[in-house]
């Protein structure tokens, strides 16, 4: 009996191991090329206003962060840098600075969520017509599936 017990409980081991790491790595495997530093960098050079996002914030960790310069400008949001692989994120103008998930559900519902980001270095994120940046501060990271924080930068 003992045997059978030790049995089921490394083979669940193994499966939940496999599993965990099958989310992980989904969406590593399955993203799109990345854009170029060269895409990034232009629209950048239009942006009106940048801002950081950083791995010492209160909700990040080492599964889920971003490090480097968030660009904002009149068509999109642009990101020259790394976020930590993940499944379903999207990117999020919020009304005011957020560093961690229960900051984020406070004003989540005031905050315009921009689109989905699909690669894990650069990105860019179409500002849909009309959208006016000015009426946020930040841009915020966020993984829909499990409710994370990922990252913030505050640009304004």
């Amino acid at each position: 009996m003992k045997k059978a017990l030790i049995l089921i409980a490394s083979h669940a081991l193994v499966a939940a191991t496999g599993f965990a790491a099958g989310i992980y790595l989904l969406p590593i495997l399955i993203a799109p090329a990345a854009p170029t530093s060269t895409e990034v960098s232009a629209l950048a050079a239009k942006a009106q206003f940048s801002g950081q996002f950083r791995r010492d914030l209160k909700g990040s960790d080492a599964l889920h962060w971003g490090e480097g310069t968030v660009s904002v400008g009149p068509t999109a949001v642009s990101l020259q840098g790394r976020l930590a692989p993940g499944p379903d994120y999207k990117l999020y103008l919020a009304p005011s600075f957020v560093e961690d998930e229960a900051t984020f559900h406070r004003i989540k519902a005031e905050s315009l969520r921009l689109g989905d980001v699909k690669t894990f270095e650069n990105f860019v994120v179409a500002l849909p017509p009309g959208v006016d940046p000015t009426r946020y501060t930040t841009a915020v990271v966020w993984c829909e599936t499990f409710r994370e924080f990922i990252s913030a930068a505050r640009y304004r």
